[in-house]
């Protein structure tokens, strides 16, 4: 099932093709991979090395992803092959994401989408999430498990670095409900010396998700001396909030790992700090990461305060919603419930 001609390309002189699935567009010579390590040109023609080949699929609670306004308490059924576009040295599933690129192969069950979709429906779960890996370097396997996900009445999720095209999004889009993009940080150089990308792209995927009616929520990993300063915060808060209050933004806790294992977990103190700049920006809904039993996990209405979902951890000990809106004030909850 590997050999399956990829989508989003362009043929360019000497044999040369241009691949136009994600910000780095690629130019990959004649039996070179692109830099996800996933994307082959054979004799002028990109391929997709990994439609089919699942390296994970388990069936997990939405809030893991992490989205919050998202069917809570549903469980969604989540899938990765091999590979990823960045390189970050601190990814958490390194052991997938960087599989191909660190040992160039590509490892993997063969599945079929609609063994996905079935999967997926057998075990209970409300969506599908493209995760653990990049679903951008995959993007024909899930396009194509979306398109029947849709049809039996399942919802879409991406869980996503955010660097896609437009072209790209505006193709998927139809059948993704929702997605989770981690915005790493506000500064270039982050992007440019921890994940070998640039920030520009991922701000514009942003806007053009919220564009096309995608439900979209926020992540930042705050790392100590590297995005956790105030003033950087307040500018990742203060753009979040252009694409509208409504917005989720998860502030998530370090913990040392892959390649950056010399920094020490993030104070709590620093990721309440985060939730509260946050609040202060004008977000309605901020939440703490990696801290359980912290007040950050729970969902509260924006207008009189009333506790909404009461959250520990992954788990949800209690729903207080009357019809998407606060039983209190009759305020909406903002997301698809």
């Amino acid at each position: 099932m590997t050999d399956r001609e990829a989508l989003l390309y362009e043929k360019k002189d000497g044999g040369d093709v241009e691949c136009r699935l994600c910000a780095h567009t690629c130019r990959i010579k004649p039996s070179k991979r692109g830099l996800c390590g996933v994307r082959e040109n054979r004799k002028g023609a990109l391929y997709t090395l990994v439609y089919g080949v699942l390296i994970a699929r388990n069936a997990d609670p939405i809030e893991k992803k992490p989205l919050f306004h998202l069917y809570p308490g549903s469980r969604s059924y989540s899938v990765a092959t091999v590979g990823c576009n960045f390189r970050c040295t601190f990814c958490q599933n390194h052991d997938i994401s960087q599989f191909p690129r660190e040992r160039g192969d590509i490892a993997g069950r063969e599945v079929t989408p609609a063994q996905i979709v079935e999967d997926a429906v057998n075990s209970g779960c409300r969506t599908i999430s493209y995760t653990y890996t990049e679903p951008t370097i995959y993007f024909e396997y899930a396009y194509d498990t979306a398109v029947l996900a849709r049809e039996k009445g399942l919802g879409n999720v991406f869980v996503t670095n955010g660097y896609m095209t437009k072209e790209a999004l505006t193709m998927i889009a139809p059948y993704l409900d929702a997605a989770n993009v981690d915005l790493k940080s506000f500064q270039d150089d982050f992007y440019r010396k921890m994940c070998g990308a640039r920030l520009q792209p991922v701000l514009d995927s942003l806007r053009t998700m919220k564009d096309l009616g995608i439900w979209v929520e926020v992540t930042t990993l705050l790392i100590p001396s590297l995005n956790d300063e105030e003033d950087e915060l307040r500018h990742i808060a203060g753009f979040i909030r252009s694409l509208g209050a409504e917005t989720p933004w998860h502030v998530s806790r370090f913990h040392p790992q892959y390649k950056m294992t010399d920094l020490p977990l993030t104070p709590a103190r620093t990721v309440q700090k985060a939730v509260q700049i946050g609040k202060e920006s004008g977000l309605k809904y901020v939440y703490s990461g990696n801290i359980p039993g912290d007040d950050g996990e729970k969902t509260f209405c924006s207008h009189c305060g009333e506790m909404l979902i009461d959250r520990y951890g992954f788990s949800i000990r209690k729903q207080n919603i009357s019809g998407a809106a606060c039983p209190r004030c009759r305020t909406p909850l903002e997301g698809i419930f």
